[in-house]
């Protein structure tokens, strides 16, 4: 998971620059492509053996992961990495939070919400339409938390997910497609977006896949609070983002917010093996 989340951050932080040529539905239409076309080539999936449940966890994982992506890319043109991904945390976050509703629980709502405020407050570099891009993002991550799970559970190494990602590239295609012959004509461009679908889409979501085969997503929502500290740590790197005291409060506020809830998900889980 960590791992992961390394991967699919820095791949964020290279496809950026780019969001200035192609935008980031043209960005998001390559990363896939690029991505599918890797996966299909190394997994070769049997499809013509798969059952009808696969299909449907395929076309449900796809289809989340699609609009995860054009709905975060859209949200880091627009604000910085470290508070996109932040916002984008509260999807999975919310749904860990009400699962057991108890005061405990509340008060670290409350917590994530100021540290969500802290991050948003007046010359943080978030905008209204940045934080709703990040929101979709962040249901959508919630749901790819449990599509990527049943696709790990049905289908046997990365072919699940290489069909996956067919899926996501169609689904993305058309907003590729009027940028598909400035792509051809830069080289360098057609380079950094087929990077980025290797590093995002073959390696973080595969890494991820291999680690919700072991864990539930309950337990794998503790790792996840950290990929807020990852985004802003390489937002900080990479992209020269300002990173302020006040965007230290809100980090640690949504960290440590996000780490107690799922930490008493993963604890209620070992009881019930137990």
């Amino acid at each position: 998971m960590l791992l992961g989340a390394a991967v699919i951050q820095w791949s964020a932080a290279l496809v950026k620059p780019a969001f200035a040529v192609i935008g980031p539905g043209g960005a998001t239409s390559g990363r896939f492509l690029f991505g599918a076309v890797v996966l299909v080539c190394v997994t070769r999936p049997k499809v013509q053996h798969w059952n009808a449940p696969q299909w449907r966890s395929a076309l449900a994982l796809g289809a989340t992961v699609a609009v995860m992506n054009l709905s975060f890319y859209q949200a880091i043109a627009r604000i910085p990495l470290g508070g996109a991904v932040a916002i984008e945390y509260m999807g999975p976050f919310l749904v860990a939070a009400f699962a057991k509703r108890s005061l405990r629980h509340v008060a670290f709502v409350a917590l994530a919400g100021l540290g969500v405020l802290a991050l948003s407050r007046p010359g943080g570099g978030i905008t209204l339409a940045g934080a709703l891009f990040a929101g979709l993002a962040g249901v959508c991550w919630g749901a790819y938390t449990f599509a990527s799970h049943r696709v790990g559970d049905v289908t046997r190494g990365l072919e699940g997910l290489a069909v996956a990602m067919v899926i996501a590239a169609a689904v993305t295609l058309p907003f590729g497609l009027g940028d598909a012959q400035l792509v051809a004509h830069h080289p360098y461009l057609l380079a950094r977006l087929a990077l980025v679908g290797v590093m995002a889409t073959v390696l973080g979501f595969g890494f991820e896949m291999q680690a919700l085969r072991h864990l539930k997503p309950s337990i794998v929502s503790v790792l996840l609070a950290l990929d807020p500290a990852v985004a802003f740590l390489i937002g900080w790197l990479l992209l020269d983002e300002v990173v302020n005291a006040w965007d230290l409060v809100g980090l640690a506020c949504v960290v440590i917010a996000g780490v107690g809830v799922t930490y008493d998900a993963a604890r209620e889980d070992l009881k019930i093996v137990l």
